[in-house]
């Protein structure tokens, strides 16, 4: 364990999140762009993808190429953000202010994670 520890939280908080997928699927199914086809299957593999990419920050081999990868993962999450924007169906009920946060925080974990770049 030779990272700093904030590399292991950020991993343990994709790996929460991905498995929260399968937790709670309707609730991502909820909030999935109408504009995007095979909601269930982009849920799925979005919990996938954050689960393996968590995993990935804490192999030395793989940590530079996983963040990389959330750095992507992150900004066509941001589709979604701005999608829940567009409507009060779409926010599912989470108060607006709460989404606009939002916005920024995407760019901070992306920020988060850039900084663990060798």
């Amino acid at each position: 364990m030779t990272e700093p520890i904030g590399l292991y939280i950020m991993a343990a908080i994709y790996i929460v999140a991905g498995t929260m997928h399968f937790i709670k699927p309707k609730m991502y199914m909820r909030i999935m762009p109408k504009y995007l086809p095979y909601h269930k299957a982009l849920v799925f593999w979005s919990g996938i993808a954050e689960i393996l990419l968590g995993i990935g920050l804490c192999i030395p081999m793989l940590k530079d190429a996983s963040i990389y990868a959330i750095i992507a993962m992150l900004s066509i999450f941001l589709l979604v953000h701005f999608y829940m924007l567009s409507g009060e169906k779409a926010s599912a009920g989470i108060p607006k202010w709460i989404l606009i946060l939002r916005i920024p925080l995407q760019f901070g974990l992306m920020l988060w994670a850039f900084m663990y770049l060798n």
